[in-house]
């Protein structure tokens, strides 16, 4: 009997080390999704941008890089994105130090019309900007009847700076905003000591403190203009961009050539992952962290210069959500085709209610709740494998979530499309094939976000539940899991506002079954029904809204991560 207990005892932890690791086969079955949804897509497109009549070649790439038609549109893209990321910082750098560092009257409602512009769908600023700057636009027939000067172009490569520009400043700021309030005030009282004041204490101590951060809003906004497809589309006009050449490429009316897209595709995966490479080379130059002991208080904006800085934000911010607002306000008026007419009705909103409306809502609250329930798992799963268990396959899983982070959306949707098009996963064409694109595009926001809070919270709290006898995934989902919610919602809310307003993937995968409101407002505007696509475009910007007013009615916070 004792004998009996003594090999018992002996034998307990090889039982245990032979155990089923849960956590190990979690790893497994994610990374196995990864490689089904993302790896083998991507590696779909590879192969057919050097394939041709049954052989391998590159004639694919050799025409892209020979034919200035072609490689214009990759210059372009990235002339366009630097001086977007470039125009987005001198904008949103100042509005978020005077928002950070200055009592403002109204800050709430500055930071709600930030996050509004910013969030929107992508396209309709450029609708809407269109329909206010166009050649018969709103504000140019005013300012060329009242003031003897004629309206520049709102078309081309001006107008989507402009657009751009507008939209994506608030994504800068929002950044910034935590980063500001990061700053130490005796680091500012101390460079006060050694005569640095002013726009020099500015440039020499809170810039290069900040310079980790504002390498990371500068390759988000990068990424985000560069990768924007319906801006260049509506008022690009001669200004090719390669998102848009990509469409034409695949679904283009005169004439189609897959490989050549996917040619493209892949030119554009290694240039956006080049750009990522260097931003982390960048930021590698500043490693270091800040803590606040010590919140610089803020000051009572005064005098001629206290009204200036008023003007700058409340100026900036009314300029950026004026598409918005403009957009709902049209949607009740009276409309032709492409005309506006005198007076006030519902007929918008009755003509889209016949036209695919509630189809498009359903879908698009469908594919934004779905999407969302897997994007909370999945990051929830990924961000525990990552901080509680590193090692090298579990940083390769975090590493491939994060792929999409740095890929054009209509390189997800070729993929995609490419690989599931026939049995014996034939998903082209559904809401599934839909919803793994928005899942694999919007799921790296929550992971990071998720992983920045499980940073801090101490791995101490989840042992004692195991301690007390709680298994492994009830102590991860009854303890370690809420612990992380203010970090997974902050990230899904943001999450789910992209996957409402996305387009760059929708429309390669999208048909009149699975339309969502984005597509539809889209499909008006390119058939000439600008009444009808304001009726889309408004009800959209409303969900919007919404969805942010719950996000800041949660998180209580101002310091998002997008």
């Amino acid at each position: 009997m004792a004998l009996s207990n003594v090999v018992d005892k002996s034998t307990a932890p090889t039982r245990k080390k032979l155990g089923f690791d849960v956590w190990l086969a979690i790893s497994v079955a994610i990374m196995g999704l990864l490689f089904i949804f993302l790896v083998y897509p991507l590696w779909g497109v590879l192969q057919n941008s050097v394939h041709s009549d049954g052989g391998f070649t590159l004639e694919h790439f050799t025409r892209f890089f020979t034919r200035s038609y072609y490689f214009g549109t990759i210059k372009n893209s990235l002339i366009l994105s630097i001086a977007v990321t470039a125009f987005s910082l001198l904008l949103g750098i100042p509005f978020s130090y005077f928002y950070t560092y200055y009592r403002l009257k109204g800050a709430r409602l500055l930071f709600i019309g930030a996050i509004l512009s910013a969030m929107s769908a992508p396209f309709i600023g450029a609708y809407s900007w269109i329909l206010l700057l166009g050649r018969n636009g709103v504000v140019t027939n005013v300012v060329e009847t009242v003031l003897p000067i004629e309206m520049g172009s709102i078309y081309g490569f001006g107008g989507v700076l402009f657009v751009l520009s507008l939209k994506l400043f608030p994504l800068v700021s929002v950044y910034m905003n935590g980063a500001f309030r990061s700053v130490d005030a005796s680091l500012i009282e101390a460079s006060s000591l050694m005569g640095s004041t002013g726009l020099r204490r500015i440039r020499q101590v809170i810039l290069r403190l900040t310079m980790p951060t504002i390498l990371a809003a500068s390759l988000l906004v990068f990424m985000r203009a560069f990768a924007d497809f319906g801006t260049p589309l509506l008022i690009g006009e001669g200004f090719r961009t390669f998102t848009v050449e990509i469409y034409n490429q695949y679904l283009g009316e005169t004439g189609q050539d897959h490989n050549f897209a996917a040619a493209i595709s892949v030119i554009a995966v290694v240039v956006t992952a080049a750009i990522f490479l260097l931003q982390k080379w960048g930021t590698s130059k500043f490693k270091f962290t800040l803590k606040s002991n010590r919140v610089i208080e803020k000051k009572q904006p005064k005098g001629i210069g206290g009204v200036l800085i008023y003007i700058y934000c409340y100026a900036l911010i009314a300029i950026a959500a004026l598409p918005q607002f403009y957009i709902v306000y049209l949607s009740f008026r009276n409309s032709a085709n492409v005309m506006f007419l005198p007076g006030y009705s519902f007929d918008n909103y009755r003509s889209a209610a016949r036209r695919l409306l509630g189809r498009s809502v359903w879908n698009t609250l469908y594919l934004g709740g779905v999407s969302l329930l897997i994007i909370i798992v999945l990051s929830a799963l990924i961000a525990y494998l990552v901080v509680r268990r590193g090692n090298f396959f579990n940083n390769t899983v975090d590493t491939l979530s994060m792929l999409p982070y740095i890929m054009p959306g209509a390189v997800i949707g070729i993929a995609l499309v490419v690989a599931f098009n026939k049995p014996p996963l034939a998903i082209t064409g559904t809401l599934t094939i839909l919803t793994v694109a928005l899942v694999i595009r919007r799921m790296p926001y929550t992971i990071r976000s998720a992983t920045a809070t499980l940073m801090h919270i101490p791995p101490s709290i989840e042992e004692a539940a195991r301690s007390l006898g709680a298994s492994k995934m009830k102590a991860f989902w009854r303890i370690t899991a809420p612990m992380m919610s203010t970090g997974i919602v902050s990230g899904a809310i943001l999450s789910f506002v992209s996957i409402v307003t996305e387009m760059s993937s929708a429309i390669i995968l999208y048909n009149n079954k699975t339309i969502t409101l984005t597509m539809s407002a889209y499909v008006a505007i390119v058939r000439g029904n600008y009444g009808l696509a304001t009726a889309f475009s408004a009800i959209l910007t409303v969900i919007t809204a919404v969805i942010l007013a719950v996000f800041l009615r949660v998180t209580r916070e101002e310091d998002v991560r997008i």
